[in-house]
C-alpha cells in the first residue's frame, strides 16, 4: 500500500518534467535518407558517404575529463528505408600500435574499437551498443539505465568489415532496421553517441559529445540524432529451423560399469517476427537449447548457498531488458528443457510490454533460506509465464509490474510484483520494489533434503548433525498454500567526486520467487555507505577512489544474522591497470546448533571474521593481460560451525599468442586451516585456448579440473571423502555466418576420482552437431 501510494504520488510530478533524454546541445546531426545502400566491404568508395552526415569524435570524456581528444576519429552516417550505414575513419599517428584480434563476437573488448550507441525511444531507459574492431570483430549490448546494468548476451544480425591502413584503420556498417523497436513518427529523433575506444598506456575513451560526471545518468547525455523519416523494419520475420544430433555416453564406476548410449535427433524451429517496429513476437517449437559454450569453472566448497549461472540461450536474450526489474524475479536457467514457448514484447511511447510462456519437461526451483539455499527439482511438467509493464512518463520516473506464475501438478508459485526508479535531479536517485508471492509444495517435498531418513517428526536431540533435519528440510515442510512478501528500498546520491547510498531490503520467511534468482528468505538488511573520487592529471593513476559501508542483517524475528562494516580503495592508471584492496571486519553466525529449529538467538554461535582482500588486472604489453585476485582472513567452517583462516589465491592470464589464437588460463587456489590442522585444499584450472580461424569460424579446446583434498579426520559432523577429482573437456569447431546460422561439431567428456575411484576414470561422453540457418524474409 505505502509503494502504491507512492507511485501515485511521483507519478502526479511526472508531467512536469521533459519527455526526452538526449540533449541536442550536447551533439546534433541530421541523418540524410538516401535511396541506395552502401556495400559493406571496407572501402569507402560508394558516391553515398558524401551525401553522408559527417561527425568527428571531439572529446575525451575518460580519463581526460571532456579534453580534446588525442587522435582524430570521423564519423559518417545516412540512412535508406531500411537500413543505417555508418562509417569510422580512425586516424592513428603509429598504425603499428594498433590492437586488432580476430575475435568471436563478443570478445574483442580490449582491442581498438569504435562503435555507436542508439536510445531509439529517446527516454534514457534503454540503448543499443555496436562495437567493432579493426579487422571487423563484432560487439553489441543492451545498456540498461533502470537496472545500472549492460548486457552483451543479445545478439542481432547486422553487418561490418574493417580493414588497417596507413592513417589507422576505417570500418564500415550496416544495422537493419529491423534490429530495434522504435515509434511510429513521420521523422525519428533518436539518443546518439558515437564512440571510439584507443588502447595505449591507458584505454582513452573518445566520443562525440561531451559527459558530465556530475551527472549519475549516463543514458540522459546522450546527443541526438534527426531523420530516417519514413523509416519502416520491412518485412521483419526471421524463421531459424534446427538440427541437432548427440550421443551421450555414461557409466558408473564404483564399481566401473558398461557405457549406457543414448542417441537423441532433434528438430526444431524458431520463430521471430517484427509485427510493427514496436512490436516484436518470438516464437519456438521444439527449441534447441543446448550450450556450446561451457560455463566458467566454479568452486563449491564451505559454501551453503546455490550457484548462479548466466543465461545464453537465444529466445530468452531477445529484448530480455524488457521484463528487467531491480530484484532477478525472472532467471530463465530455472527452465531447463522446454517443448516450446512464445514471447510477445512491445514499447510504444512511454508504455513497455512482455509476456513470455513456455513448459519445461521438468519443474526446478530454489529453496531459500536466510543460511542456506539448495536446487529442488519435481520429475513434473511445468507451465512458466512472466508479464511485465513498465510506465516512463518522463526519464526522471519509471513505475513498473511483473507478474510470475511457476505450476506445476501439485505445486504452484505465483508472485506480483510493483516497482518504482525516481530520479528527481542529476545526482538522486531512489527506487522502490514489492513483491508478493503465493505458493504450494508438494507435501512430501522436504523429504528430497532429508539425507535418506524421515524428516516428517524432529528427533529430541537433533545437535550439529545428530539428525537428518536443516533447513532445507524446515523451508519445504509446508502441509497448505504459503504466501509472504518482499520491499526493497533504495537511495543513491551520485556527484563527480562523491557518493553516498542507503537500502533496507526485507524478504519474508514464506516468501518465493521460483522463476527468478531469489535465494535468500527471512532476511531484513540495511546498509549505508558512501566514498570519495579523485581525478588526477598528469600521473600514473588518473582515478582514484575510496569508500566502504555498514551493513546489519536480522531475521524476520529480529534476531542478528550478521553485522559488517567494509572499506575499499581502488586506483586505474598506466598499463590500463585497474588495482583494489579493501578490509571486512564482521559479526555473522554459523550453522544451527539444533537443525531442527530455526531459530537464531540461542540456536547459533557468532563469530567475528576479519578478512583483507586485494585484486589487479593490467595489461603489461598489448599481447598479454594479468589478473590476480588475493582473500586471506578468517572465515566460518560451516560444517563443524568453528572459525578457520582461509587462504584464496586466483590468478589469471589472457595470452593474444597470434592475432587469431588466444590462450586463457585460471587457476584458484583455496585453502581453510582450523585449530587442528587444515580442513581442505581446492584447486580450480579453468584453461581455453581459441582459434579464430576467420571472422565466421573457430576451434575451442575447453578444460576445467577440480581437486579437493580433505582431512576427513577433522569433520566433526559428517564424513567426508578425503579426495575428490573431477575433469571435464570439450572441443568445438564452429562456424557462424550469424549468431542464429551457425553449425557446431563437437566432444566433451568428463572424468571423476574419489575415495572409492583411485585416480581419474571416463565416466561421460558425448559427441554433438547443430546446424540452424536464419531466414529472413
Amino acid at each position: 500500500m505505502i509503494i502504491k501510494k507512492l507511485s501515485l504520488i511521483v507519478a502526479s510530478l511526472a508531467f512536469s518534467f521533459s519527455a526526452v533524454a538526449g540533449d541536442a546541445k550536447n551533439f546534433n546531426t541530421q541523418i540524410p535518407t538516401l535511396s541506395a545502400p552502401a556495400t559493406i566491404d571496407g572501402n569507402f568508395d560508394e558516391p553515398q558517404w558524401q551525401q553522408a552526415a559527417v561527425i568527428e569524435l571531439k572529446y575525451e570524456t575518460s580519463p581526460g575529463e571532456n579534453i580534446a581528444a588525442p587522435v582524430k576519429t570521423e564519423a559518417r552516417i545516412f540512412a535508406t528505408q531500411s537500413s543505417i550505414f555508418v562509417r569510422f575513419t580512425a586516424y592513428d599517428p603509429n598504425p603499428q600500435q594498433i590492437r586488432a584480434n580476430l575475435r568471436d563476437r563478443d570478445k574483442s573488448w580490449g582491442d581498438d574499437q569504435v562503435g555507436i550507441k542508439l536510445d531509439t525511444y529517446n527516454n534514457a531507459k534503454l540503448a543499443y551498443q555496436f562495437f567493432i574492431n579493426p579487422l571487423g570483430a563484432q560487439s553489441d549490448s543492451i545498456e540498461n539505465e533502470l537496472t545500472g546494468r549492460e548486457s552483451d548476451a543479445w545478439d542481432g544480425i547486422w553487418y561490418s568489415k574493417g580493414k588497417v591502413t596507413e592513417q589507422g584503420y576505417q570500418v564500415e556498417i550496416e544495422l537493419p532496421l529491423r534490429l530495434f523497436n522504435f515509434g511510429k513518427q513521420d521523422i525519428q529523433t533518436w539518443g546518439v553517441e558515437f564512440v571510439r575506444f584507443y588502447p595505449r598506456n591507458e584505454t582513452h575513451r573518445l566520443s562525440s559529445g561531451k559527459i558530465d560526471r556530475n551527472n549519475s545518468c549516463k543514458l540522459c547525455q546522450l546527443g541526438t540524432v534527426t531523420g530516417l523519416e519514413g523509416a519502416e523494419q520491412g518485412n521483419d520475420v526471421q524463421l531459424t529451423p534446427s538440427l541437432v544430433a548427440n550421443r551421450n555416453s555414461q557409466r558408473d564406476l564404483s564399481p566401473k560399469g558398461e557405457w549406457q548410449d543414448e542417441d537423441e535427433i532433434e528438430v526444431g524451429l524458431d520463430f521471430r517476427w517484427g509485427i510493427t517496429p514496436t512490436t516484436l513476437l518470438n516464437a519456438t517449437i521444439n527449441p534447441d537449447f543446448s550450450q556450446v559454450e561451457a560455463d566458467a569453472g566454479q568452486l563449491n566448497v564451505n559454501n551453503n548457498f546455490a550457484l548462479f549461472f548466466s543465461e545464453k540461450r537465444a529466445f530468452f536474450l531477445d529484448n530480455k531488458d524488457y521484463f528487467d526489474t531491480q530484484l532477478d524475479l525472472l532467471h530463465t536457467r530455472n527452465i531447463t528443457a522446454p517443448d516450446y514457448g512464445v514471447k510477445l514484447t512491445s514499447q510504444t511511447d512511454a508504455h513497455t510490454m512482455a509476456l513470455l510462456a513456455t513448459n519445461d519437461v521438468t519443474t526446478q526451483f530454489l529453496v531459500p533460506g536466510n543460511l542456506s539455499s539448495s536446487v529442488a527439482q519435481l520429475d513434473q511438467e511445468s507451465y512458466n509465464v512472466a508479464s511485465r509493464y513498465r510506465y516512463d512518463p518522463t526519464r526522471e520516473i519509471s513505475i513498473g509490474g511483473l507478474v510470475t506464475l511457476k505450476k506445476a501438478d501439485d505445486y504452484h508459485n505465483y508472485v506480483a510484483t510493483a516497482d518504482l526508479k525516481y530520479q528527481p535531479t542529476e545526482q538522486d536517485t531512489f527506487t522502490a520494489q514489492y513483491a508478493h508471492s503465493q505458493t504450494q509444495y508438494p507435501e512430501d517435498l522436504f523429504q528430497d533434503f532429508c539425507g535418506g531418513g524421515d524428516c516428517s517428526t524432529p528427533p529430541s536431540d537433533c545437535d550439529f548433525g545428530n539428525c537428518d533435519y536443516n533447513e532445507r528440510v524446515l523451508r519445504t515442510l509446508k502441509d497448505s498454500e504459503f504466501s509472504d512478501s518482499l520491499y526493497k528500498l533504495t537511495y543513491r546520491h551520485d556527484r563527480r567526486n562523491w557518493w553516498a547510498k542507503a537500502q533496507y531490503h526485507s524478504t519474508g520467511e514464506d516468501f518465493r520467487g521460483d522463476l527468478g534468482f531469489i535465494d535468500r528468505v527471512d532476511v531484513a538488511k540495511f546498509v549505508a555507505g558512501g566514498g570519495y573520487r579523485w581525478y588526477p592529471t598528469d600521473s600514473f593513476f588518473n582515478t582514484i577512489v575510496t569508500g566502504g559501508d555498514w551493513d546489519i542483517t536480522h531475521n524476520q524475528a529480529g534476531e542478528q544474522i550478521e553485522k559488517e562494516a567494509e572499506m575499499f580503495v581502488e586506483f586505474e592508471g598506466g598499463y590500463q591497470s585497474f588495482i583494489a584492496g579493501g578490509l571486512t571486519h564482521r559479526d555473522r553466525v554459523g550453522r544451527r546448533i539444533d537443525a531442527s529449529n530455526l531459530a537464531i538467538e540461542g540456536n547459533t554461535t557468532m563469530f567475528t571474521e576479519t578478512i583483507g582482500w586485494f585484486y589487479t588486472n593490467f595489461t603489461p604489453i598489448d599481447k598479454l593481460k594479468l589478473e590476480l585476485d588475493i582473500n586471506y582472513g578468517d572465515e566460518i567452517d560451516f560444517a563443524n560451525n568453528q572459525l578457520g583462516t582461509k587462504t584464496m589465491f586466483n590468478p589469471e592470464v589472457e595470452w593474444k599468442i597470434t592475432e587469431s589464437i588466444v590462450l586463457d588460463i585460471s587457476h584458484r587456489y583455496q585453502t581453510l586451516d582450523v585449530d587442528d590442522g587444515r580442513l581442505f585444499t581446492a584447486n580450480l584450472s579453468d584453461i581455453r585456448l581459441n582459434w579464430q580461424l576467420s571472422l565466421q569460424s573457430f576451434i575451442r579446446l575447453t578444460s576445467v579440473y577440480t581437486h579437493i583434498e580433505r582431512d576427513p579426520s577433522l569433520y566433526l559432523y559428517q564424513q567426508r571423502d578425503a579426495k575428490y577429482q573431477n575433469l571435464g573437456n570439450e572441443i568445438l569447431y564452429g562456424y557462424k555466418l550469424n549468431p542464429q546460422s551457425v553449425f557446431y561439431l563437437g566432444y566433451s567428456d568428463a572424468y571423476l576420482a574419489n575415495d572409492d575411484i583411485d585416480s581419474l576414470n571416463q565416466d561421460e561422453k558425448t559427441y554433438f552437431m547443430k546446424l540452424s540457418y536464419a531466414w529472413l524474409l
